[in-house]
């Protein structure tokens, strides 16, 4: 009898090994490469033979609940396209669709909706929420968003420096980085070639203006075991919660990371300069109060030019963004990565869903993998 597989959860990438997010990394950009190509127009030329890969199927005749009790666009987007990439099916399932919270605990939830499906994609309130959900599920749960983390927007961000990772160094080194229009312009006459790995991305200066919510959360537990610095400024009063510096403080992140209250101060020597919304959902009744308290906390080409951010710094946001967190000049100019960071969502979210979901194994480590088994 084949032994019995764990059942995998994630919650924030606090829970994972720096080998893992590598491996999702990379299993991501493999995704991306391989699923491109069938998103094309297909043209059919009867003298041309195509030699495609399909991407995973491992979600093959699984469906995959999407628990949702916040609005969301890109989250939505990507576990649904992503879903039906990998060959499965996607159950949506809102607020105003099921029992949780009215006449059912989410115990009762997580063992229903775990009975009939093969995963949850969650996106709650306060993060007990899906700790419970997680404690009860018998399939695999993952965090779309938690009052306390967003581990699927982070894998995005990384992905895309990672993507980028030549606008941040001075040589004149070609960029390997895909170009996907000049790959699939004869798509059905190219042979099968192994895909690109994942370019590499030194050490950066990552600085984060704003307010201490989610997504800072797990950037707090991710960049600087990746080798990266992080530069924070925040108002006093908006700090991380203590269960979120714990777990900064157990893997040794606090080392890595300068937290103070002046934004300029923040994004010294940055080559990139993040941002988030200061009203997250939830806190619209506290909007007065926070425009007041992040009053300067603006991104903007001055700002980053008093505080002596690089001259090439580079902006993301995990969106939707609002006009007082960043202005229109450096939201929709050269500096901006916000819509690859945004399109990236789809690749990192679908290569959890093959990971965590489809295949349940998530203990190898990636040097010991090729490349077609990432």
């Amino acid at each position: 009898m084949a032994a019995k597989i764990a059942t995998p959860h994630l919650m924030t990438l606090a829970d994972l090994s720096v080998p893992q997010i590598n491996r999702l990394l990379a299993h991501s950009h493999y995704c991306k490469q391989i699923t491109k190509p069938w998103l094309e127009p297909q043209v059919y030329k009867p003298t041309k033979r195509t030699q495609l890969r399909m991407p995973s199927q491992s979600l093959f005749n699984k469906t995959v609940a999407l628990l949702f009790s916040k609005r969301s666009t890109r989250t939505r987007l990507a576990s649904e396209t992503s879903i039906s990439l990998l060959g499965g099916n996607a159950l949506f399932l809102g607020r105003e669709d099921i029992q949780l919270g009215v006449n059912e605990t989410p115990r009762d939830t997580a063992r229903v909706i775990g009975g009939m499906t093969e995963g949850i994609f969650a996106r709650v309130g306060d993060h007990e929420e899906i700790e419970e959900l997680a404690k009860y599920s018998p399939v695999p749960v993952i965090n779309a968003l938690s009052s306390l983390w967003h581990p699927t927007q982070i894998l995005a961000d990384l992905l895309t420096l990672h993507e980028h990772s030549h606008l941040f160094t001075k040589s004149d080194a070609k960029d390997d980085t895909p170009n996907y229009k000049n790959m699939q312009t004869s798509i059905k006459s190219r042979k099968r070639e192994k895909p690109n790995s994942l370019p590499e991305l030194g050490p950066l200066t990552v600085s984060y203006v704003g307010d201490s919510a989610n997504v800072l959360h797990d950037m707090l537990v991710t960049y600087p075991r990746l080798g990266h610095s992080l530069r924070v400024a925040s108002p006093s009063k908006y700090r991380a919660p203590p269960e979120v510096w714990r777990r900064v403080e157990e893997l040794g992140c606090d080392k890595g990371i300068w937290w103070g209250e002046d934004p300029k101060e923040a994004v010294k020597g940055a080559d990139v300069v993040i941002t988030d919304t200061w009203i997250s959902m939830g806190q619209e009744a506290e909007k007065a109060q926070r425009l007041r308290d992040f009053q300067g906390y603006q991104v903007t080409e001055a700002l980053c030019r008093e505080g002596g951010a690089k001259p090439d710094w580079k902006f993301m946001h995990c969106l939707p963004r609002k006009q007082d967190e960043v202005d229109d000049e450096v939201f929709y100019g050269p500096r901006s990565l916000v819509f690859p960071e945004a399109d990236n969502r789809k690749w990192t979210t679908m290569a959890v869903f093959d990971l965590f979901i489809g295949r349940r194994d998530f203990s190898v480590d990636p040097s010991k993998l090729s490349t077609d088994q990432q």
